[in-house]
C-alpha cells in the first residue's frame, strides 16, 4: 500500500469515527426527548400530577436546559480552544448526559422530580457536548468535503437513532411488566451512546490549543472571558459569518419547532399515538438518503443556495399543516420534513465550519450552539400564543412561515465567499504566530 492510499484509509477512519457520535448520541434526541421518555413522564412517572401541571413542568426544564446550555456555551468553546481539550471536554460531558440517561432505568410511578432532574442533566450533557462535537468538523473534514461530511454525520444519526427507536418500540410493546420495557428502552440510549462515542476518542485527534492574544499564565476560565471580548471586538471581521448567525437563528427557530410541536399539533386534531410516533420514525429513516443527497446536491448550485431551497419547501409545509386533517397527512408531511431536516441543518453547519477560523472552532461553535439554543424557546412561545389568541392551532402552523421567509432574505445578504476568504486568512495567520512560538 503506497502512503496516499494509507493517508486516505487513515481519513475515512477519523471521518467516519467522528460521524459515529451522530449515530450514537442521536438516540437521546429521538427516544428521550421525543418519543419514550415524555410519555413515560406524562403517564407513569408524573401519573399523580394533573395532565396540564405535568406538561407544564416539562415544558419548564426544556426551557431551563436550554437556556443553562446557551450560556454556557460559548465560555466552554472558548476554554476547549484555549486549553485544547475539545476532545476532553466532549468526553466529560456526554459522560453526564449517559450517566443520567441511565438512571433512568429506576425511574417509576410517581418519581416525577429525579426523571425532570435526570432529564434536565441528560439535556445539558447532549447539548454541551455537541459544541465540541461540531468544533471538530472543520478539522476532520476536508474544506472540499465539509458539506458531504457534515450531512454523512446528520445521516448516520438519523440511521442511528432511528434503529434504536424501533427496538425500544419493540420493547416497549412485548415487555409491559413493571414497566420493563419504557425503562430498558432508556437504558438502551445510554449504552447506545456510550459505545459509539469511543470510535471518535480513538480515531479523532485532539486540535492544538490556541492561545493567541491571551496574556500568558491565565487559568482557563479567566482567558475563556478574555477570549470572548477579544472575539467581540473583532466582529467586524468575521462580518459574514455573523450574519449568517442571525439567518440561522431565525429559520433554525421555525425547524425547531415543528421539530418540537408536530405530534402536540397531531394529537389535537385527532390523530393516534401509533400514527404519531410511527411518522417520526418515517423522518429518521427518510433522513437519511435526503442528508446524503443535500451534500452532493450542494456542490452543483452551492451550499448556501441549497439552504435557502430547503427553507422555501418548509414554507410551502407550514402551509399545507394548515390543511391537515387525516392520519394519512401527517404521514406526508412526516415524509416532507424528513427530506429537508437533515439537509438543511447540516450544510447550515458546514457552511459555519467553513467561515469559522478553526484555530478558534470550539469557541465559535459556542455562538453557533447558542443561537440554535435561544432558537429552540421563542418559536413555541409564538406558537402557543397565536394558538390560545386563535383557539386553535392551524394558524400557529401557518405563522412558522415568517421564520422560514425571514430566513431567506437574510441569507441573501450573506456573502458566503467572502466569509470563507476571511477565515482562510484567519487560518494562515494563526498558524504562522504558531510556528513562530514553536521556532522561540
Amino acid at each position: 500500500m503506497n502512503v496516499k492510499s494509507a493517508a486516505e484509509l487513515q481519513y475515512r477512519k477519523m471521518v467516519n469515527a467522528w460521524c459515529m457520535y451522530d449515530w450514537g448520541s442521536s438516540a437521546f434526541s429521538t427516544t428521550a426527548e421525543a418519543a419514550v421518555l415524555p410519555v413515560y413522564f406524562g403517564t407513569i412517572a408524573a401519573s399523580s400530577l394533573a395532565p396540564n401541571q405535568a406538561t407544564a413542568y416539562w415544558g419548564y426544564t426544556n426551557s431551563l436546559a436550554l437556556l443553562v446550555a446557551a450560556v454556557l456555551a460559548p465560555i466552554l468553546g472558548s476554554i476547549a480552544d484555549y486549553t485544547g481539550s475539545k476532545k476532553k471536554l466532549l468526553a466529560i460531558f456526554a459522560g453526564i448526559g449517559i450517566l443520567a440517561t441511565a438512571l433512568m432505568f429506576t425511574l417509576n410511578t410517581g418519581a416525577w422530580v429525579f426523571a425532570l432532574v435526570l432529564f434536565f442533566f441528560g439535556s445539558i450533557g447532549l447539548g454541551a457536548s455537541y459544541i465540541f462535537y461540531d468544533a471538530l468538523l472543520g478539522h476532520v473534514a476536508k474544506e472540499e468535503d465539509s458539506d458531504f461530511v457534515s450531512s454523512k454525520g446528520y445521516a448516520m444519526g438519523y440511521l442511528g437513532g432511528g434503529i434504536l427507536l424501533a427496538i425500544n418500540i419493540a420493547m416497549i410493546w412485548f415487555l409491559e411488566t413493571n414497566n420493563l420495557g419504557y425503562r430498558l428502552s432508556l437504558l438502551s440510549v445510554a449504552l447506545w451512546w456510550g459505545v459509539f462515542t469511543i470510535p471518535l476518542m480513538r480515531h479523532v485527534p485532539e486540535p492544538p490549543a490556541n492561545k493567541t492574544g491571551i496574556q500568558a499564565g491565565l487559568n482557563p476560565v479567566k482567558a475563556s472571558f478574555s477570549r470572548l471580548a477579544m472575539t467581540f471586538k473583532e466582529i467586524r471581521k468575521y462580518r459574514e459569518l455573523f450574519k449568517f448567525l442571525i439567518a440561522f437563528w431565525l429559520y433554525n427557530d421555525g425547524i425547531g419547532t415543528i421539530i418540537k410541536m408536530a405530534t402536540i399539533y397531531g394529537a389535537e386534531i385527532g390523530i393516534g399515538t401509533l400514527d404519531l410516533v410511527g411518522a417520526l420514525l418515517l423522518t429518521q429513516f427518510v433522513g437519511i438518503p435526503f442528508s446524503l443527497l443535500f451534500g452532493k446536491f450542494s456542490k452543483r448550485v452551492g451550499t448556501k443556495r441549497s439552504v435557502m431551497i430547503g427553507l422555501g419547501w418548509y414554507a410551502l409545509l407550514t402551509v399545507a399543516g394548515y390543511f391537515m386533517s387525516e392520519a394519512w397527512h401527517f404521514w406526508a408531511l412526516a415524509f416532507s420534513v424528513g427530506m429537508v431536516q437533515g439537509g438543511t441543518q447540516a450544510l447550515s453547519r458546514s457552511l459555519y465550519s467553513q467561515m469559522a477560523p478553526k484555530a478558534r472552532s470550539a469557541e465559535f461553535f459556542g455562538f453557533y450552539d447558542v443561537s440554535s439554543k435561544f432558537a429552540g424557546i421563542i418559536g413555541p412561545f409564538l406558537f402557543a400564543v397565536v394558538s390560545q389568541i386563535a383557539g386553535q392551532s392551524r394558524l400557529s402552523i401557518v405563522a412558522l412561515i415568517v421564520f422560514f421567509i425571514g430566513g431567506i432574505i437574510l441569507l441573501t445578504r450573506v456573502d458566503e465567499a467572502e466569509g470563507i476568504r476571511v477565515a482562510t486568512v484567519e487560518n494562515a495567520r494563526a498558524a504562522r504566530l504558531e510556528a513562530e512560538t514553536l521556532a522561540s
